[in-house]
């Protein structure tokens, strides 16, 4: 249960950091708004709860998510919502079929087309400009990449058998 409430966390955070910083440096030359680095954390916190409690859970908690969210701003929640919620039928079509040969693999798969999907959506919906899609994209790859290396780490350090 703790990676969907990080999961759901993620999506409010990613929210509100929007509406509380606007618009944020992510490389050279690329902004973003904020909310970029929580959403390239959703996407791992989406995977390892689903991969314990299962889709249904999943779709709950961006339901969830966006619900909290409107506390802070209704466009947000809904444009969040609606990425969140497409990006997750892409991540059952790379996910779910992959995470049994290679689980890290699923991981980047999916998050990879997750995030650009999400982008694509969440900016049209919330600024009507993809202006920021680069920015988007780079931000949520430097989340992505942070998070999947941590688990990398983890799973050589403390998983039994061979990946030890």
């Amino acid at each position: 249960m703790p990676y969907l409430v990080l999961f759901i966390a993620t999506i409010f955070l990613a929210n509100w950091s929007i509406e509380t910083y606007g618009l944020v440096p992510v490389g050279p030359d690329l902004i973003a708004p904020a909310g970029v680095y929580f959403a390239g954390l959703a996407f791992t916190f989406r995977d390892l709860a689903q991969e314990r409690l299962g889709r249904g859970w999943i779709v709950g908690a961006i339901v969830v998510g966006a619900v909290i969210s409107g506390l802070v701003s209704t466009k947000f929640a809904v444009a969040s919502g609606v990425a969140f919620l497409i990006s997750e039928l892409l991540d059952f079509a790379v996910y779910t079929p992959l995470r049994k040969r290679n689980w890290i693999g699923a991981v980047i798969a999916s998050n990879m087309v997750g995030l650009v999907a999400d982008s694509i959506i969440f900016l049209t919906l919330a600024f009507g400009s993809l202006k920021y899609l680069p920015g988007q994209v780079v931000g949520k790859v430097w989340m992505t990449l942070l998070a999947v290396g941590i688990l990398w780490f983890l799973r050589r350090r403390f998983a039994p058998g061979p990946n030890r």
